[in-house]
């Protein structure tokens, strides 16, 4: 007997459910894109309001270290590389705040993100070189940061 009310529970709430679902996939059916090329929450930004947006973000006086590698880390979560003119803004940011570190390590950062097109790094060194040796921030080629410390040859390779 408790084996039947129990089965009988439990057709009921599957096939409460299985209506519900239903219904949701008729919906959804109904509406064309479903978000998946819309911004979420509603924003419509262009390319020029985002990079406006970052550089006025990078270039706040009173800005903290931990306000700065948040946006960095926000600008690298992203599926982008930025501008050059937002990479000018968060090196200055850094500089400002006497951290060296992080200037390398975005550069890293940009380097491993450009790393299916060769041509971007190479051009975005060539943008932003004068803010580079202005502040006298150094490449991660320069300080030998782009090939491992203790490499291993390949004895295939011979």
């Amino acid at each position: 007997m408790l084996i039947k009310t129990i089965s009988s529970n439990l057709r009921s709430v599957i096939s409460s459910r299985y209506g519900q679902l239903s219904q949701l996939r008729s919906m959804s059916s109904q509406v064309e894109n479903m978000g998946l090329a819309e911004p979420k929450h509603g924003r419509k930004e262009t390319d020029e309001q985002f990079d406006q947006r970052y550089i006025q973000y990078f270039s706040r006086p009173d800005i903290d270290n931990w306000e700065l590698r948040k946006g960095i880390n926000d600008l690298h979560g992203m599926d982008l590389i930025p501008e050059p003119s937002i990479i000018i803004a968060a090196l200055e940011a850094a500089r400002r705040l006497n951290d060296h570190s992080i200037c390398v390590r975005f550069l890293e950062a940009l380097r491993w993100k450009s790393r299916f097109d060769k041509n971007i790094y190479p051009y975005l060194i060539q943008e932003i070189r004068p803010t580079l040796d202005k502040l006298g921030i150094s490449t991660p080629e320069e300080l030998g940061y782009h090939e491992p410390e203790l490499v291993i040859e390949d004895c295939f390779d011979k």
